[in-house]
């Protein structure tokens, strides 16, 4: 099997290394070493040749790639992202060109402007419904692929310092509603258990996205910081005068923008967290307080590994459709024992996933419009495939820590 080098293991590599054969490249400017490389015993054949992701090649290299069966995929340029992008996102690099005072600057951001290549929007930036895809070439759909296949390698390696097996605390995935206001108590809560968990050491992942997604990175980037200052930045981003309470209010980026500037955390590294959007719902921007952004374009991919990477189980709170298929799809990895284990299933809200007769309502100014019976079912599930035990149910955010706690993934000490 061949190796993948990049820039993180590059150095150790071409230190370590006795020949230059059964190694994929990947986006790495080989130029400065086209000497050393090519001092190295080369392949013979083209089973052993090597392969350069959007690679740039000294003159050396360039003619030794062609004379031992290399094979070279050039950079693909002309985009508003990079399809050999080797590390995850940053904030600042999908939002380069933001301006706060300027919220509409936002329309000008590598974030947008990918979003505007992958799907057509209306005069008021709204996807076309139903959705349609702008109409591409088969260059731009090896490019996206290509994209996506590097950000999912760039989130194993990230993973890695989470594993439990190699000393990690785990990963805790927190899923519900997009389009929770700020103000919902809700928010609040997820906010404060996300703080919690990455205090303990935990990696939590969010969808990456607006609402209840947002409230999860929102406290991972508060866990250096007291809990009172969290509950003054929601005030802040919540307060009616802000005009930024949902996704869709004119300065909901803005506010979070100033609420990220003003409490900017003095050690980063102790307020990880992980956020998974994808350019199919582009029209909710990503939030801006995950550290690491890894950005997709297909929706599969990011709806299957957000689940499948949590080792220490997913937190669902209240949500729509989009929360209510997570929940079956978790249920379906834990039914089937898709990666080998089963992981804890927390559902956060009684009257949400488990409401009594007269707590549910087809009217939508109902309070309990929103609650759906998913707990009987999910049960049910858990009982055919003896999983009940990772099961909870429960208001309080102690039991959902609790449970969190109490789990041992495979390998873990």
């Amino acid at each position: 099997m061949k190796i993948g080098i990049q820039q993180n293991n590059f150095q150790n590599w071409l230190t370590e290394t006795t020949h230059c054969r059964n190694v994929v490249f990947q986006a790495l400017n080989l130029t400065p070493f086209d000497d050393a490389l090519a001092a190295l015993p080369q392949a013979e054949d083209a089973q052993d040749a090597c392969i350069f992701l959007g690679c740039t090649l000294g003159p050396k290299m360039s003619a030794i790639a062609t004379q031992h069966h290399g094979l070279v995929f050039p950079n693909l340029p002309g985009r508003p992202y990079k399809p050999f992008h080797s590390s995850l996102y940053t904030v600042e690099e999908l939002f380069t060109g933001f301006d706060s005072a300027a919220p509409d600057s936002y329309r000008q951001t590598p974030d947008w402007l990918t979003y505007r290549s992958f799907i057509k929007v209306d005069e008021n930036s709204q996807p076309m419904h139903p959705i349609q895809y702008v109409k591409v070439g088969a260059d731009e759909m090896l490019a996206r692929r290509l994209h996506d296949h590097f950000i999912s390698d760039a989130l194993e390696e990230m993973l890695t310092a989470f594993d439990p097996r190699n000393g990690g605390k785990g990963v805790v995935a927190v899923m519900g509603g997009h389009d929770r206001k700020r103000s919902d108590p809700v928010f609040s809560q997820v906010a404060k258990l996300s703080r919690q968990l990455t205090i303990e050491g935990f990696l939590v992942a969010s969808g990456g996205g607006p609402g209840l997604m947002e409230a999860a990175n929102l406290g991972a980037f508060f866990a250096r910081r007291p809990e009172a200052e969290l509950e003054i930045a929601i005030a802040r981003m919540a307060d009616p005068a802000a005009d930024a309470d949902k996704y869709s209010d004119p300065n909901w980026l803005k506010m979070a923008w100033e609420v990220r500037r003003d409490f900017k955390p003095e050690d980063i590294q102790r307020c990880r967290s992980l956020g998974v959007p994808t350019w199919f719902y582009g029209h909710e921007p990503p939030n801006v307080f995950a550290s690491d952004i890894a950005k997709y374009f297909e929706n599969s991919l990011r709806e299957e590994g957000l689940l499948g990477i949590a080792t220490h189980g997913v937190i669902f709170a209240q949500g729509n459709a989009g929360t209510a298929q997570e929940i079956f799809q978790d249920a379906c990895q834990n039914y089937y024992d898709s990666y080998g284990y089963k992981s804890p299933m927390i559902l956060l809200g009684v009257a949400a996933w488990n409401p009594e007769p007269g707590e549910m309502s087809d009217d939508k100014n109902s309070p309990f419009y929103g609650n759906k019976p998913a707990w009987p079912l999910l049960s049910k599930l858990a009982r055919m495939k003896n999983f009940s035990n990772l099961l909870t149910l429960t208001d309080d955010p102690k039991e959902v820590l609790m449970a969190i706690r109490c789990f041992r993934a495979p390998g873990q000490a």
